[in-house]
């Protein structure tokens, strides 16, 4: 399990590594590819990130936009809300008063609706190890939560798994054999987390409480099982 958790640790490392961070006069800017920004844009971003310093802000080139989105669970903080946002808007928001009061509100309602979404993540019983949310270009913004696997069973099957494949490659030649093991410590990692997306606060939150309830009843359908076989092993 020690080189589970070192290849853990170094997978997250690669993960931290493509959101860049770049200081200019002392200010620090997490950034997902090379956005370029115009000065008036630049100022006017410095003072978005400053108006909602409870949120982490990621700024995305144009031509990042779709790779963010595909790996945006990639991005997650379990300090702070995520905001994945494009130089192409914060260019417009700098530029276009109605515009910018039109994406503006989408992330105070964000920020509002997770302070909310915090409390209520209690009750599912689910470890959320990180959230966030992207603004899309149609005026509306994507929400997604980075949950733990807890259960035992899953991963006792991917340590007999990772045994089993480690057993079938024995014969194999060195170099092989770390392939091997690394596509299987990689899987094992992802294997412990579950990406939850949605299209708003409710839904995401409603689909963490699904999440967390099916595997519940799973739980209490394996007992409920063994019951019912001790039931008719006492009527027979």
């Amino acid at each position: 399990m020690n080189s589970i958790s070192n290849y853990a640790s170094s997978v997250a490392a690669y993960a931290d590594d493509s959101v860049k961070s770049t200081s200019d006069s002392g200010k620090s800017n997490k950034t997902i590819g090379k956005p370029q920004l115009s000065e008036k844009a630049s100022k006017y971003y410095e003072e978005l990130k400053k108006k909602y310093s409870n949120m982490d802000f990621i700024l995305v080139s144009t031509d990042q936009k779709e790779q963010a989105k595909a790996q945006a669970a990639s991005y997650a903080n379990a300090n702070k809300m995520v905001v994945l946002i494009d130089e192409e808007k914060i260019e417009k928001m700098a530029e276009d008063e109605n515009f910018r009061k039109q994406y503006e509100g989408i992330i105070a309602n964000a920020a509002s609706g997770m302070a909310q979404l915090g409390s209520s993540l209690n009750s599912t019983g689910a470890t959320v190890k990180g959230f966030g949310m992207q603004v899309n270009d149609n005026g509306t913004a994507s929400y997604f939560a980075v949950l733990e696997k807890s259960s035992a069973a899953q991963r006792e099957r991917i340590e007999k798994k990772a045994e089993e494949k480690k057993e079938a490659k024995k014969a194999a030649r060195k170099k092989a054999e770390k392939e091997e093991r690394e596509e299987r410590l990689k899987k094992s990692v992802d294997d412990e987390t579950v990406t939850i997306q949605a299209n708003s606060i409710e839904e995401l939150l409603q689909k963490i409480q699904d999440y967390s309830y099916s595997n519940l009843s799973d739980s209490l359908q394996t007992a409920g099982e063994k019951q019912v076989g001790q039931k008719i092993d006492f009527s027979v």
